[in-house]
């Protein structure tokens, strides 16, 4: 059984026993899968579907092309803050994240098994998507990141809480400079769990389809597990340039104020390219990016997951409504003359005063009652 809604295909593959599993794939390759919020909806529509259906074991998440999903559809985005009076907040932005946030928190309590098959690139929306599946792979193509430093945006779709759970000071670091990680790092840092060749994908759903699925979340967590784990191998190289600057990353981040941390990062005279490319990348970043992600990252430290969307939310509405995101989307990917006129410098320009008032404007922002209502 199939189902073909625009830019998502959806299928039934039989397994043993008369179970199904259930896989979504992300169809639009010539915009590396940009999630639009048409995506979104069937997505939506389609998993909450399959979580009560009690012939369908388990879930996969896949994409045609060389991404799992680039991030959102950046494009249509610009083009609702360009047609925007200024007056109230952008209907079709606000629900393009409302309903891309509630997406990611489902994917994130989802009741079976869910597997992301993270192919390709896989940054931005993407991670939302990836990050809270039960069951992650990572291939050798694989490259993720969340690079919103470049737009003035910040890391959002969950990504303030996941973020601030990884190893020493890389949250902190990948969060300010938007580098990106292959396999390996990936795996280190807690945002996949196993690498597979992508050449053996065809086995790996072969063997899901033979499995003794049986309803059971436990066990069929286990069988999941255990095909994943029978088609793994290390990433070659086995670690990545974050694992291999662990200590300087430490080093680097580790005072308490912003400015200090970033005055390190951009003091890195070193050979390191990784670490080199980095450090450009905040430096021609937005500097309000750097100050939000920053404090985002803080404030999630006690929050729920359900609570760190609803703060993302009205994050995301202050970046489009009064922040730089239109003036990084024209910048990358509309003029495309990389060169953003950003609306305040690191230092005071967005210091603990500006913050401040950014946040009180923020509690203006009214959250939707379908982000209220998460984890209720």
């Amino acid at each position: 059984m199939s189902f073909a809604p625009a830019t998502v295909r959806f299928q039934e593959v039989a397994a043993t026993g008369g179970w199904r599993i259930g896989i979504a794939t992300l169809d639009a390759p010539a915009t590396l899968n940009a999630l639009s919020l048409q995506m979104v909806d069937a997505l939506s529509e389609r998993l909450k579907a399959w979580a009560v259906d009690p012939t369908v074991a388990i879930v996969v998440l896949e994409a045609e092309g060389r991404a799992l999903c680039a991030g959102g559809d950046l494009q249509s985005v610009y083009r609702e803050m360009q047609a925007w009076d200024g007056q109230g907040i952008p209907a079709n932005i606000a629900r393009f994240f409302e309903r891309e946030y509630a997406l990611d928190y489902l994917i994130h309590t989802y009741p079976k098994p869910f597997l992301c098959w993270g192919n390709g690139i896989v940054m931005g929306g993407g991670m939302g998507l990836m990050i809270g599946a039960s069951h992650r792979v990572v291939t050798e193509t694989s490259r993720l990141a969340m690079p919103e430093i470049a737009i003035g945006l910040f890391p959002d779709v969950g990504m303030s809480w996941a973020m601030g759970r990884m190893p020493g000071k890389t949250g902190r670091f990948l969060a300010l400079t938007g580098a990106s990680i292959h396999a390996a790092d990936a795996l280190y840092v807690g945002w996949a769990d196993y690498h597979i060749p992508q050449a053996r994908k065809p086995q790996v759903f072969r063997d899901l389809a033979g499995q003794a699925w049986s309803g059971d979340r436990r066990r069929d967590d286990s069988l999941l597990h255990e095909v994943l784990d029978s088609c793994r191998c290390l990433p070659e190289p086995a670690s990545g340039p974050l694992r291999l600057n662990l200590d300087l990353i430490a080093e680097l981040c580790r005072a308490p104020a912003l400015d200090d941390v970033l005055a390190a990062i951009l003091r890195y005279d070193g050979e390191d390219s990784w670490l080199q490319g980095a450090k450009a990348s905040l430096a021609a970043g937005a500097p309000s990016t750097a100050r939000l992600a920053w404090e985002l990252q803080h404030r999630a430290r006690h929050l729920s997951l359900a609570q760190v969307f609803a703060m993302e939310y009205r994050a995301a509405i202050w970046c489009c409504t009064r922040g730089d995101f239109r003036e990084g989307i024209r910048a990358l990917l509309i003029d495309k003359d990389k060169c953003p006129a950003w609306k305040q410098a690191h230092g005071a320009d967005v210091g603990p005063a500006w913050v401040d008032a950014v946040f009180r404007e923020m509690e203006a922002i009214g959250v939707p009652p379908s982000l209220l209502a998460l984890g209720a």
